[in-house]
């Protein structure tokens, strides 16, 4: 009875006192997008953006990459990337693409493959693909070459008769994981590139499930079985 109604309302309760001392690297007062302005003494290292130091860092990096210049950043996840590539069927300009970029980037993945279409719908992605590399190909042929060349081991992954689950599959450490379109899946091209087809175990009422969930689901696979864990934020 004796609380006031901005104790109760979660939009006007007293944010956390902080005393400057008590700071981390993410401050309660600045919310989940960011940090404000540095304060103190600039620090010395030339990693970091002047201009993020003097107006605050917003973008969607994890906190030990607050304030670092953006290709600073991709140098520093370059020397930690997998040998695991992804691709993606992009003939109809599949809308998931930036979701998969987006995943990529969080799984530190090598390259991002883009498959027929040069243009996809980066609102997904989240300005990862800043920090995630990519590489277009006109065709699967063209893909195919290139994994060859770079010893890459194919892998589809898709929900066919004769699949091998991704629950018990061993996938290959050098791999270049291939994603069809939401609906048609992956081409029949690739199916006869691909070692394998692996598809993910269902056991709802839908006949598939949406392409950049399948794909995270299929990176996490690789991820469990290569990752050295011990280098995960």
């Amino acid at each position: 009875m004796g609380e006031s109604a901005a104790e109760n309302d979660p939009v006007t309760k007293p944010e956390r006192a902080t005393a400057p001392e008590d700071k981390g690297p993410t401050e309660w007062a600045e919310g989940r997008h960011g940090v404000g302005p540095w304060e103190g003494p600039l620090p010395d290292d030339p990693r970091l953006d002047p201009e993020l130091l003097a107006e605050g860092d917003r973008r969607n990096v994890v906190d030990a990459y607050r304030y670092w210049k953006r290709e600073a950043i991709i140098e520093d996840i370059d020397t930690r990337r997998h040998e695991l590539h992804i691709a993606i069927e992009n003939f109809e300009n599949d809308a998931n693409i930036g979701t998969v970029v987006r995943t990529a980037n969080a799984f530190a993945v090598d390259t991002v493959h883009i498959v027929g279409r040069r243009r996809w719908n980066r609102r997904g992605a989240m300005v990862t693909d800043r920090y995630q590399h990519l590489q277009h190909h006109s065709d699967v042929d063209g893909l195919v070459a290139w994994a060859a060349e770079n010893d890459l081991t194919v892998v589809a992954i898709d929900n066919t008769p004769g699949c091998v689950p991704l629950e018990t599959a061993e996938l290959p450490r050098r791999c270049l994981l291939v994603f069809g379109q939401e609906g048609p899946g992956v081409s029949a091209e690739t199916s006869q590139a691909s070692v394998m087809t692996c598809s993910i175990a269902q056991f709802g009422s839908t006949r598939s499930i949406n392409a950049g969930v399948a794909a995270g689901i299929a990176m996490h696979a690789w991820v469990r079985q290569h990752a050295d864990l011990r280098q995960a934020w």
